[in-house]
């Protein structure tokens, strides 16, 4: 088992506050969000970003792995996840997760969309998620 840990802090009030994040690896040093950042055009990072970010990692390996255990070589893989946030009752809610991803790789572009459908839900974010989850899928 691992554990792998992400921290946060806040001060100040939702709209007037501002944040800070980082992570156990050292990656993300106090790297500042806020209110602005997330709903408003201030560049900088928010949850969902953030979150973007580990999906797309995590399917790129997740898909790496089905592809070498096919047997399949000389893989690339470029992926993007966009997170959608919705409004939901009195809050919001992430609500969906689209995965765009290019993949250039030996091996039968049929077997190689089928182990992409594989690794989209088998990925351990994807499972995290919760939602639903769709794809965009180019084998070049």
């Amino acid at each position: 088992m691992f554990t792998r840990s992400g921290s946060a802090e806040w001060q100040g009030g939702l709209k007037d506050g501002q944040g800070k994040v980082s992570t156990q690896s050292g990656a993300l040093n106090g790297l500042a969000y806020g209110f602005n950042k997330r709903f408003g055009d201030e560049p900088g990072t928010n949850p969902e970003e953030l979150i973007g970010a580990a999906h797309a990692a995590c399917f790129s390996m997740a898909l790496s792995n089905e592809l070498s255990g096919a047997g399949i070589g000389n893989i690339a893989i470029e992926t993007a996840s966009k997170i959608t946030l919705d409004k939901d009752g009195d809050g919001f809610a992430v609500t969906k997760a689209h995965l765009v991803t290019r993949i250039s790789a030996d091996g039968d572009r049929a077997r190689i969309e089928e182990l992409a459908q594989k690794a989209k839900t088998g990925c351990p974010i994807s499972k995290l998620l919760n939602v639903e989850i769709t794809m965009d899928a180019t084998v070049a």
